[in-house]
């Protein structure tokens, strides 16, 4: 049985070669998921407005994609 993290090395390895599309079609949520580490990493440097409602908007989508991706693998 997969788990809901399957495909995210693979993933990972496919954008380090620049194969971005590939990366996506092996695990969907990469793409929120380095978004929200990127912000989170870019708060801690700088101010934001409405850095709560960010990083929650930012956490939703990503856990989102992952169980829909996980979902969908069952399918």
């Amino acid at each position: 049985m997969d788990c809901p993290g399957c495909g995210l090395q693979r993933s990972l390895l496919f954008l380090f070669k620049g194969e971005f599309v590939e990366a996506f079609n092996m695990y969907p949520a990469i793409y929120p998921m380095i978004a929200l580490f990127l912000f989170l990493i870019l708060r801690n440097r700088f101010n934001f407005k409405y850095e709560s409602h960010i990083t929650f908007s930012l956490m939703f989508v990503t856990t989102a994609a992952v169980l829909l991706n996980y979902i969908l693998k069952f399918i």
